[in-house]
């Protein structure tokens, strides 16, 4: 355990910049963006597209008289459960890291020859694997979602300020909503889902990554979309009647779109109105819910089993493969 400790260690010192630095000044330029856009529109008298700040002939704000109780009601249970989906942006530039991060994390301590030093050290092939593994679908997430985290709080505490200047006061009626503190517990919890549906891509990119001499990206991703493009020739002119969408989505895109968080909606076919709540909008809780639902699914299961046997082959070829 102390070993393990001490790799994933090792992998965050090694990749700060992106792990950590990219994420929070990703997040702080959001926060600066959206703040100087709602300072100007409250400066404008607009605080959204279609809700406009009224003053009377002494200058008081009466804004309150624009938005009926129940809109702002409304409005407010809508800001408590979907206030988190600011944090989307950061989740996707993660999974572009822990892309890259698997791509490379076999094949660079080859190609320096850093390997011969990692591997005079007292620490198994099962080990070195696993910290990159647990890093990629581990570290990279939780950092990336706490982020996302307080981003959504700033950027949700920024809009209130705004409105709450012009006359209308959010506060109180988002605080006093549930949705507003499991938000970002359920974000939390969708991580073992998350987990299991990115070990195909992990496994597949770090299988690569150990085996492949140069060209790593181009190993990982073109020859599946070479594969694909012989298939479909080789059925137009054969006409062997081999299902092309079943090969992208159930092979192809579980091999190399794992990584990206909600996967899993699409390649289960989970129906949209399943996660709208009241007001056809997208509720954080039939997210959650549905998301887990789908680990049963037969997709979820071959998937997390092609996932382990790729990274137990990425372990052995690290333990006999070298650059001569």
């Amino acid at each position: 355990m102390k070993t393990m400790k001490w790799l994933l260690r090792r992998e965050f010192w090694e990749h700060k910049g992106a792990m950590a630095w990219a994420p929070l000044i990703v997040g702080a330029l959001m926060v600066l963006l959206v703040g100087t856009m709602a300072v100007y529109g409250a400066s404008q008298g607009k605080l959204t597209g279609n809700i406009t700040i009224v003053r009377d002939d002494a200058g008081a704000t009466t804004i309150s008289h624009a938005i009926p109780p129940e809109q702002l009601q409304q409005l407010a249970v809508t800001v408590s459960d979907m206030y988190i989906v600011a944090a989307q942006p950061l989740l996707l530039m993660m999974s572009v890291i822990a892309f890259f991060y698997c791509l490379s994390a076999l094949h660079s301590e080859r190609s320096d020859r850093s390997i011969l030093f990692w591997k005079s050290l007292p620490v198994s092939d099962t080990q070195t694997v696993l910290s990159k593994v647990v890093t990629a679908i581990v570290v990279i997430p939780l950092i990336a979602i706490a982020a996302g985290i307080v981003v959504a709080l700033l950027l949700l505490a920024i809009i209130g300020i705004v409105f709450a200047v012009n006359g209308v006061n959010l506060f109180g009626m988002v605080l006093s909503n549930p949705n507003f503190y499991l938000a970002p517990l359920r974000l939390i919890g969708l991580l073992p889902v998350y987990l299991v549906w990115a070990l195909p891509t992990v496994g597949w990119l770090l299988m690569v990554s150990a085996w492949a001499r140069s060209k790593v990206f181009l190993w990982a991703v073109g020859a599946p979309v070479i594969v694909v493009v012989i298939v479909k020739w080789a059925d137009y002119l054969l006409q062997t009647g081999i299902n092309i969408d079943w090969l992208v989505q159930n092979v192809i895109a579980r091999g190399l779109a794992g990584l990206i968080p909600g996967n899993w909606l699409a390649l289960t076919h989970v129906n949209p109105h399943a996660l709208a709540g009241n007001n056809n909008i997208v509720a954080t809780g039939n997210l959650f819910t549905e998301s887990w639902m789908t680990l049963a699914s037969p997709q979820a299961v071959i998937g997390a089993v092609a996932g382990v046997a790729m990274i137990v082959v990425a372990m052995r070829l690290r333990r006999w493969k070298d650059e001569g």
